[in-house]
C-alpha cells in the first residue's frame, strides 16, 4: 500500500508524487538550467569581465587563507620582522632621520594600536606593523646616541699612551692589541678616538691586558667601501667603539703594568680580569698543540681566529667549514646538547632519583650554565652573543615545559638582539645565522606533522645500528642542504663566492666535530683547572687535524664559485620570499617559494650589475682598469686588502701589472719627503709631458706605464687618456696631457684650468672610492657616498684646522674632451 504522507492518487486510481516531493527535484531542474545559462552567459561575456571573475575567486581565495593565517596567533614572529625593517630603514638612510619624527610616529602608532580595538584584523594589524617599525628606529638611533664612537678623520702618525683592553695573536708572531687611548703627542690628534687598535709585528713577550703602555704608531680611519655598494668596514668599527686602526713602529714602551694605581670601576675589572682569563686558556691550548691545531683549538674555546694560517683559514672557507671556527649556534648547541644528554644519562643510573626528581629541568639549567661560561669566555663577539641568546632561550623553555625548537624562540632571540644592538642587523653574522636557524626549524616543523609510519626494521636487533648510523649521516645530509641553501644568497651577496662541494665536507667532517672535536674538548676545559686536560686535548688535536685534512682535501677539488655584485633588488625580494615561506604556515607559504625562485632566476640569466671599466681606491693610491676578467693596476704589488674585494666583485680572476719604465736622466729628480713643495720649471715640464705621451708607446691599452716613485699613465677604452701622480710637482704636465688626473695628494684645487678631471685626496676623502664607466661622451662616476653625514662616515667631513665638520663636495666635473696646455704651476702652492 503506497505510503499517503508521500504520495496522492489520480482519479485513474494512479499513484503520482505528493507537492512536497515534487519541490525539490523542480529546484533542482531549476538550478541545473540557471547554471548551465550562467555558463552560455559566462563564454560570451568579454575576457576583461572573465579576468575579473577569476581575480576576484583568487582574491577571495586570498582572503581566507589570511583569515586562516591570522588565526595561528603569530604576531611575535611578525614583531621581530617589522623591528628588523625599522632598523634597516634607519641605518639604509642617506641622512639621519628627525629623532622627534620617530619618537612622533612610535606614540601616535602605539596609541592607535592600543585604543583601536574594534577596528578590522588588517587595520590593526598594519598599526602593529608601523609601531615595530618606528621603534626599530628608533632602537637604531638610540644605539648610535649611545656608542658615540669618534672616528679618526685622516691618517696620521702619532705617539700614543693608551691601556691595554684586549689582544689577539697572529700566526707570524705579531699581535693585535684594544688600546683605550688616554693621550696623544707629536702630534696632538685634536679629535682623538676613544679605542684604537694597533698591530704590532714582533713580539717576544706579550703586553697583559691593563698595562700602560706608549709608542709610535700609524693610524687610519677604518676603511670604507672598497667599491660603491660594497661593505662599509666603518660601519661596524663604530658600532664596536674602534675609531681607528694601525700598526707600532718597533715595540711600545711599558709604562706600568696592569693594577698599578689604577682606579677602574668593577665592571671594568670584572671585564679585564674576564679577558685575561680568556687569554690564558687561549695560551694554554696553544701550548699544548702547536701549530694550527692548537690555533683552531684555541678558536673554538676564545674565539682568537687570527692565529690560523692563512692557507688553513681559506682551506675551510672553501670547503664550506669557516662556520666551525666562529663561535655561533653550531658550537653552542653541541656543547648544550652534550652536557644536556650527558647528565640525563648520569641520572638515568638512578633510577629512584630520576623517578623522583624532574631531572630532566635539571639537566637544562645545567647546559644553561655550561653556555653561559662559555659566552664568558668567547669574548662576547658578536656570533657568540647571538647564539647564546637563542640557546639560553630554548633551555630556558624546557625549565617551563615550552616546546624549545619553535619559531617563537627564535624570534624571541632576534628580538632581544635588535634591543640590544639593532646594527647587527646589516651584518652577514645574523643574516646567515637567523637565516639557516629559520630554515632548520621550519624544516623540523614540517617534518614533525608529516604522518608517522612504524620502522618494521627498527625491531630488528641486528639492523639497530645500521638505522642509528643512517639516520645520522641522514640527518647531517639535511640540515647541511638546508642550512647552506638557505644561506648561499648571503654568501654571495656578502663575500661574492660560494662554496660548492660544503655538502660532502659536512659529511666528512661534522661526525668527527660530534664526536670527537666537542666532547673532548668539552671534557678538558672541565678538567683544566685540575690541570688534568692534556690529554684530552690531545684527542681534541687530533679530531681538528683531520678536519683540517678534510678541508684542504675538499678545497683542492675546487669548487669555489665566485660571483660579482648583485642587484640592488635581489636581497629584498629573496628575504621577503623567504620569510614568507618558514614563518607563514597556511598554502601562502607557496607564495614565498615561488618569489623566491622567481628572483633567483631572474638573477641569475639577467644581464647583472654592469662593471665599471675604472676603479679608484679612497686613498688615491690604487687604481685600476678593466678589461673582461683582467685587472690592470698602477701598483706592481696592490694592497691585497683592496684588489681582493675587486676581483671579487668584479669576477676579475688575473692581474695585469703596470709596465715599469728605465730611469730617465731627463725628468727631474723629485724626493718625495724633501721636495713637496718644488715647482717643476717650464723645461722640465715640457720633458715630463713628453715622457708621459712616449710611455704610452710602450704598453697596451688596458694597463698603465709607469715612472716607478712619479707617475703612471694608460690609455682608456674610450680614447681618452689616464695619469696618476704621487707628487704635486708633476700635476701641471700631468693635468696639460691627460683627461683624468688621479693623486693621493690632499690638494685644495678640484679641476685642471686644462678642463682635464682632477681626483685628489681630499676629494676621494669625501666621496670614498670611486668607479667609472667609460663611454664616447663623457664617464658615469659613482661614488661610494654621496652625502657622508651619517655618524659613522662624518668624520670625512672633519677639517683639523678649524675643528668644525664641512660640507659635502660637489659633483666631480666631467671629463673635457680636447684639454688645453696652460699654465698649472700655481697647484704646487694648494697642496697640504
Amino acid at each position: 500500500m503506497p505510503n499517503l504522507e508521500a504520495t496522492e492518487q489520480r482519479e485513474d486510481g494512479r499513484d503520482v508524487a505528493a507537492p512536497s516531493q515534487l519541490r525539490p527535484a523542480v529546484a533542482t531542474i531549476m538550478l541545473r538550467t540557471k547554471v548551465r545559462q550562467g555558463e552560455r552567459t559566462q563564454d560570451q561575456a568579454p575576457l576583461a569581465s572573465r579576468l575579473l571573475l577569476v581575480a576576484g575567486r583568487i582574491g577571495g581565495s586570498v582572503a581566507r587563507l589570511v583569515e586562516e593565517e591570522a588565526t595561528h596567533g603569530r604576531a611575535i614572529l611578525f614583531a621581530s620582522i617589522y623591528m628588523g625593517l625599522g632598523a634597516i630603514f634607519w641605518f639604509k638612510a642617506s641622512s639621519d632621520p628627525p629623532p622627534q619624527a620617530v619618537l612622533a610616529g612610535l606614540c601616535v602608532f602605539a596609541a592607535s594600536f592600543a585604543l583601536r580595538r574594534e577596528a578590522g584584523r588588517l587595520s590593526r594589524h598594519l598599526l602593529f606593523a608601523g609601531m615595530l617599525i618606528c621603534l626599530g628606529m628608533a632602537l637604531a638611533q638610540w644605539e648610535s646616541w649611545r656608542v658615540s664612537t669618534v672616528m679618526l678623520d685622516s691618517a696620521v702618525t702619532t705617539t700614543v699612551t693608551g691601556r691595554v683592553e684586549r689582544r689577539e695573536s697572529y700566526d707570524n708572531g705579531g699581535w693585535r692589541y684594544v688600546v683605550r687611548v688616554e693621550t696623544t703627542e707629536k702630534p696632538t690628534i685634536r679629535r682623538s678616538p676613544e679605542r684604537v687598535t694597533i698591530f704590532i709585528r714582533k713580539q717576544a713577550k706579550p703586553f697583559d691586558l691593563g698595562d700602560r703602555i706608549q709608542g709610535k704608531a700609524r693610524l687610519t680611519p677604518p676603511s670604507g667601501p672598497a667599491l660603491p655598494d660594497l661593505n662599509d668596514f666603518a660601519f661596524s668599527s663604530y658600532f664596536n667603539g674602534i675609531g681607528a686602526n694601525g700598526f707600532a713602529y718597533g715595540n711600545p714602551t711599558l709604562l706600568s703594568p696592569s693594577g698599578d694605581g689604577v682606579a677602574d670601576s668593577p665592571l671594568d675589572k670584572a671585564d679585564i680580569w674576564l679577558a685575561g682569563l680568556r687569554n690564558g686558556i687561549g695560551d694554554r691550548i696553544r701550548e699544548t698543540l702547536p701549530g694550527d691545531t692548537g690555533a683552531f683549538a684555541a678558536a673554538l674555546v676564545t674565539d682568537e681566529r687570527r692565529a690560523i694560517s692563512k692557507d688553513t683559514t681559506e682551506s675551510l672557507r672553501i670547503a664550506g667549514l669557516t662556520h666551525i671556527i666562529a663561535i655561533s649556534g653550531l658550537n653552542m648547541a653541541l656543547s648544550a646538547g652534550i652536557f644536556y644528554v650527558g647528565l640525563r644519562y648520569l641520572f638515568s643510573l638512578f633510577p629512584g632519583v630520576a623517578q623522583a626528581w624532574p631531572t630532566k629541568k635539571f639537566a637544562a639549567f645545567g647546559a644553561l650554565l655550561t653556555v653561559t661560561a662559555y659566552y664568558l669566555i668567547s669574548g662576547f663577539g658578536v656570533s657568540a652573543e647571538r647564539a647564546f641568546i637563542m640557546m639560553a632561550i630554548m633551555l630556558v623553555a624546557v625549565l617551563f615545559d615550552r616546546p624549545s625548537l619553535s619559531l617563537r624562540n627564535v624570534a624571541l632571540s632576534a628580538i632581544v638582539i635588535l634591543i640590544l644592538s639593532p646594527s647587527q642587523v646589516l651584518g652577514p653574522s645574523f643574516q646567515m645565522s637567523y637565516a639557516a636557524t629559520l630554515a632548520l626549524v621550519s624544516g623540523y616543523s614540517l617534518w614533525k606533522r608529516r604522518p608517522h609510519r612504524e620502522n618494521i626494521l627498527s625491531r630488528i636487533r641486528l639492523i639497530s645500528p645500521l638505522l642509528f648510523v643512517s639516520r645520522f649521516f641522514g640527518g647531517v645530509l639535511s640540515t647541511s642542504f638546508i642550512g647552506g641553501a638557505s644561506t648561499a644568497i648571503f654568501s654571495i651577496e656578502h663575500f661574492h663566492r660560494l662554496a660548492t662541494y660544503g655538502l660532502a665536507a659536512h659529511l666528512a667532517a661534522m661526525p668527527v666535530v660530534s664526536f670527537i672535536v666537542m666532547p673532548f674538548g668539552m671534557a678538558a676545559m672541565l678538567l683544566m683547572p685540575l690541570g688534568l686536560d692534556g690529554p684530552f686535548w690531545k684527542v681534541t688535536g687530533e679530531g681538528l687535524e683531520l678536519v683540517i685534512l678534510i678541508a684542504k682535501t675538499v678545497a683542492g677539488w675546487g669548487g669555489d664559485i665566485t660571483f660579482g655584485r648583485q642587484p640592488g633588488w635581489l636581497m629584498p625580494t629573496f628575504i621577503a620570499g623567504f620569510l614568507t615561506m618558514t614563518v607563514l604556515r597556511t598554502r601562502l607559504r607557496h607564495l614565498g617559494l615561488l618569489l623566491l625562485l622567481s628572483s633567483i632566476g631572474v638573477a641569475a640569466f639577467g644581464s647583472g650589475v654592469p662593471k665599471p671599466d675604472l676603479m679608484i681606491s679612497e686613498d688615491g693610491v690604487l687604481v685600476a682598469l678593466r678589461q673582461d676578467n683582467i685587472l690592470g693596476t698602477n701598483r706592481e704589488r696592490p694592497q691585497a686588502f683592496i684588489f681582493e674585494q675587486w676581483q671579487k666583485a668584479l669576477v676579475a680572476t688575473e692581474h695585469q701589472p703596470p709596465t715599469m719604465l728605465p730611469a730617465d736622466d731627463r725628468l727631474p729628480q723629485i724626493n718625495k719627503t724633501t721636495d713637496r713643495r718644488r715647482r717643476l720649471s717650464r723645461e722640465e715640464q715640457n720633458a715630463v709631458r713628453k715622457a708621459m705621451e712616449e710611455a704610452l708607446d710602450r704598453t697596451m691599452q688596458g694597463s698603465f706605464a709607469c715612472q716607478k716613485g712619479a707617475w703612471c699613465v694608460a690609455m682608456l677604452d674610450n680614447g681618452a687618456m689616464l695619469v696618476t701622480i704621487e707628487n704635486a710637482a708633476y700635476l701641471p704636465p700631468a693635468c696639460d696631457t691627460a683627461n683624468i688626473v688621479v693623486t693621493p695628494i690632499r690638494l685644495r684645487l678640484d679641476h685642471c684650468r686644462s678642463g682635464a678631471m682632477l681626483i685628489t685626496g681630499a676629494t676621494l676623502r669625501k666621496t670614498g672610492s670611486i668607479e667609472m664607466t667609460l663611454t664616447a661622451d663623457k664617464p658615469i662616476v659613482s661614488a661610494a657616498f654621496e652625502n657622508p653625514q651619517r655618524p659613522w662616515t662624518r668624520h670625512r667631513t672633519y677639517d683639523w684646522r678649524t675643528g668644525k665638520f664641512g660640507t659635502p663636495p660637489a659633483q666631480i666635473s666631467p671629463v673635457n674632451d680636447s684639454p688645453t696646455v696652460g699654465d698649472n704651476s700655481s697647484v704646487n702652492d694648494s697642496a697640504e
